[in-house]
């Protein structure tokens, strides 16, 4: 992927027309409720709306029916796992996906539901990757949850969506794990409306996009921590990385404590249940550091409700 708007923008609209009736233009809608709790109007892009409840399902698709193998693979802490089999059925390929060992039991068992084979192996990122990279030798492509332009295209179509369901918006805040989404996000944004502003949210104990663009180059961090399983990855991957250097404005370090609060009140006011990774923009709002920079009108990208029950009945009986 060239870094060209014009074929950037372009390589996006054609992932749109490839997953067009696969992927769902989600909602994009205003929460009344959460614009009166921020004395500013909140848009909630509501992408744990797909068909498989996370985003990961438009730039999976869009990759593997381009794939020339009858078969794929897959390395995932669930939800790209989950979106690479659901399209692999849809085409009709074999799947694979290696999953770390601490893998949320929900995710796993949707992603074997679709007729993958999991295979569960290590902890981090990395060491599920290798494994998966070792098995696609035998079984067929191997599809990058992120560093992939022809994911990052599929992804770039919630960007998209964003600027043509609104037609004035300051900035989105997008949560990010390897950079796949807020990367295709920000092509199309700035593209389209380039007067607005893309920020990443991160975990704290997760936090790889901020300092890799205070730095200038990558960060890679030893062991991840975070309730947000999928915003994990050791790194931001190097396309991603390339992609939001100049078009992201900054990010937002969140707690956990914060994530959980966003998750409650996502429930509360707005009657969306999102995973922790889905409610890290929200988390961002909630804690309050810095937000001014965010202007009147913030649309969130709530990126998936693929949550565990078990965290959901604790958040409840909680609160």
């Amino acid at each position: 992927m060239q870094a060209k708007p014009d074929s950037l923008l372009s390589r996006i609209n054609g992932a749109s027309d490839r997953i067009k009736g696969v992927a769902s233009r989600t909602p994009l809608v205003e929460a009344p409720s959460l614009s009166k709790e921020f004395g500013r109007q909140v848009y909630l892009k509501l992408e744990c709306y797909q068909p498989i409840r996370v985003f990961k399902i438009r730039g999976a698709y869009n990759r593997v029916s381009q794939a020339s193998s009858r078969g794929v693979v897959a390395a995932s802490s669930g939800n790209h796992g989950i979106a690479v089999a659901y399209s692999a059925r849809l085409l009709g390929k074999k799947c694979t996906v290696v999953v770390p060992e601490t893998a949320v039991e929900e995710k796993v068992s949707a992603i074997a539901e679709l007729g993958a084979e999991v295979v569960k192996y290590g902890r981090f990122s990395n060491e599920r990757e290798a494994k998966a990279r070792e098995l696609a030798k035998e079984r067929g492509e191997f599809i990058h949850p992120f560093d992939d332009p022809e994911v990052i295209a599929g992804q770039g179509t919630c960007g998209l969506e964003i600027a043509q369901q609104l037609d004035e918006f300051d900035s989105v805040l997008v949560p990010v794990g390897g950079g796949g989404l807020i990367s295709g996000i920000s092509v199309a944004v700035k593209a389209l409306k380039p007067k607005a502003q893309v920020f990443g949210v991160e975990p704290m104990g997760a936090s790889k996009l901020g300092p890799s663009l205070k730095q200038g180059m990558r960060v890679t961090l030893g062991s991840p921590k975070s309730i947000a399983d999928g915003l994990l990855p050791n790194s931001v991957g190097e396309l991603p990385f390339k992609l939001c250097r100049g078009r992201v404005a900054g990010t937002f370090e969140v707690s956990e404590d914060e994530i959980l609060d966003a998750m409650w009140l996502l429930l509360q006011k707005a009657h969306v249940a999102a995973e922790p990774s889905g409610a890290v923009p929200l988390a961002a709002l909630l804690a309050g550091r810095d937000v001014e920079r965010l202007g009147g009108r913030v649309v969130l990208v709530i990126s998936g409700g693929n949550v565990s029950l078990n965290l959901l009945k604790r958040i409840l009986e909680e609160t």
